[in-house]
C-alpha cells in the first residue's frame, strides 16, 4: 500500500507544481499590463496594481476579466 501513496504523491507534485508556475505567470502579467495599460488613469493604474499585489488570486481575476479595456504601450514601437 506504501508504495502506491508515494506514486500518488509524486503525480500530485507534478500536477501542482506547473500548475503553480502557471498561477504565478498569469499574476505578474496581469500585474505588468495593469501598470502599463494607457486607458487607465494614473490613479486607477495604482488601485489596479496595487488590488493585484495585496490579493493576486481574487484581483489577478476580476482585472482580467473587467480592468481590461485596452493593449498597454508596446516596448518598441510598430
Amino acid at each position: 500500500m506504501a508504495p502506491f501513496l508515494v506514486i500518488l504523491a509524486v503525480l500530485a507534485l507534478l500536477l501542482l507544481i506547473p500548475f503553480g508556475i502557471a498561477c504565478f505567470v498569469f499574476w505578474v502579467w496581469t500585474l505588468i499590463h495593469a501598470i502599463r495599460n494607457d486607458n487607465l488613469t494614473g490613479t486607477s493604474r495604482v488601485l489596479w496594481a496595487a488590488l493585484i499585489w495585496f490579493l493576486p488570486v481574487i484581483g489577478s481575476v476580476i482585472y482580467f476579466f473587467t480592468g481590461r479595456t485596452a493593449e498597454p504601450r508596446r516596448l518598441m514601437p510598430a
